[in-house]
């Protein structure tokens, strides 16, 4: 878990699986959109080609990873905003505008290896938490800390899930 914004509050050191951390909100640029999952590769690849352009003019630096935040649960569209943290606020443009990740108690682990196999790995994490009485969040959100190359190995992919709790 990103470690910068975050404070472990269980599970103990040494912890590999899911965990509760507590977060500060993250100042973020976005793109948001209620998409067909039929339709969210077109919308990442087109968000984030907006995106590093918007930034890039407007002198705006990403502090972190690419991230995808889901709100509500999932159905046939995912309503979601994909983006970057950020230095600061962006100014509105071209569907970019400023928001910012959620504060507060958050549960997450680490998913190891390709995209397809997000959907288990958030199975898990909701599991645990249930199983430990914690009350899902209407948000939660993948950070991509291993950039997808052509030819790399999806096995070396890593993605950060944060799953919000409801206190």
């Amino acid at each position: 878990m990103n470690t910068r914004a975050a404070q472990h509050e269980d599970d103990g050191p040494g912890t590999t699986g899911p965990q509760v951390v507590r977060r500060e909100p993250v100042t973020t640029a976005v793109v948001r959109g209620h998409v067909p999952s039929a339709d969210l590769r077109d919308f990442f690849d087109s968000a984030f080609g907006t995106l590093g352009r918007v930034l890039r003019e407007q002198g705006v630096t990403p502090l972190g990873a690419a991230f995808a935040l889901h709100h509500g649960t999932s159905g046939e569209k995912a309503d979601l905003e994909v983006g970057f943290p950020t230095d600061r606020a962006v100014q509105a443009e071209a569907g970019v505008v400023a928001a910012s990740l959620p504060g507060g108690r958050v549960a997450g682990l680490t998913h190891h290896g390709a995209f397809d196999g997000l959907g288990a790995s958030w199975e898990r994490l909701g599991t645990w938490m249930r199983d430990r009485g914690l009350a899902q969040g209407e948000e939660r959100w993948e950070e991509y800390t291993t950039q997808p190359s052509p030819g790399m190995d999806p096995r070396d992919l890593r993605t950060e899930l944060h799953w919000t709790i409801a206190d």
